[in-house]
């Protein structure tokens, strides 16, 4: 834009002197002048739009700050507890299971290799080189292999429900703290009712202020904990469909390795 204007006024320079020049310039200096004017209007607009944002996201967590402070330091700090020892629970069940979870097909399949080759101890390493309880079950099955199909599928029923138990190790808690978190919030609730009560007897006077005030932070409690169990209750069904997705896995892998044992044996 600015070129165009200057190649406008070295043309009226040629053409109608020097009078002419100068209202040229005249009519560049606006336009730009205008620019400058809408481009300062734009970064006015921008800064007053940031901390609005920012007063927003700072405002969200003040007053979430705020509700936790009101609703009282004894009960919230319960409630805080109950939601950090729980996730804790909940982190540990996580992390054991993913690292339990294997490649069943692939296991089998190099089981089922070692032992057409007539190595049972490859099949042992290959076990015992596997985490999780899809190989230790396997790996005891491969140790009775020799005293007969029976004595295997006893052993890898009784080590199966053993491991069964490890998966669930530690969601009783989990249970535990999902119960407790609302529970501590009604208890925070209904003291709360009963201080309201105590003050507006010995003021002699129902208010609404006071009876608003202390029902607010009656019910602040409740409110987080049954958020809180809430939080706690969906870390609970994505363990617990974990945990049903390695009990089938160890299931299907029993039933295979009794089906290689049979052909192993058949070939002997």
């Amino acid at each position: 834009m600015k070129k165009l204007f200057a190649i406008v006024a070295v043309l009226g320079m040629f053409t109608f002197g020097s009078t002419q020049v100068f209202a040229q310039d005249a009519v560049e200096t606006a336009p730009v002048e205008n620019v400058e004017q809408e481009e300062a209007v734009e970064e006015t607009a921008a800064e007053e739009a940031a901390p609005v944002v920012a007063e927003e996201s700072v405002g969200v967590h003040k007053s979430l700050k705020t509700k936790f402070i009101e609703g009282g330091a004894e009960f919230m700090a319960l409630v805080a507890v109950a939601m950090v020892i729980g996730l804790a629970f909940c982190v540990e069940r996580i992390i054991y299971l993913s690292m339990a979870k294997v490649n069943t097909k692939k296991l089998m399949q190099a089981i089922a290799d070692a032992l057409s080759n007539n190595d049972t101890e490859a099949a042992l390493n290959i076990c015992r080189n596997t985490q999780g309880p899809v190989a230790s079950i396997c790996y005891q099955g491969l140790l009775h292999m020799n005293e007969g199909l029976e004595t295997v599928e006893r052993t890898i029923v009784s080590y199966g429900g053993l491991k069964s138990s490890e998966l669930e190790k530690g969601c009783s808690w989990i249970t535990l703290f999902i119960a407790m978190a609302p529970s501590l919030g009604f208890l925070g609730t209904v003291i709360g009712m009963v201080m309201s009560f105590d003050e507006i007897q010995q003021k002699g006077d129902i208010s609404p202020t006071i009876v608003a005030g202390g029902m607010k932070v009656a019910l602040i409690t409740t409110i987080y904990g049954i958020v809180v169990a809430l939080v706690l209750q969906v870390f609970y069904n994505f363990i617990l469909t974990k945990i049903e997705g390695l009990v089938a896995d160890m299931e299907d892998s029993s039933i295979s390795l009794l089906d290689l044992l049979t052909k192993y044996n058949l070939k002997k």
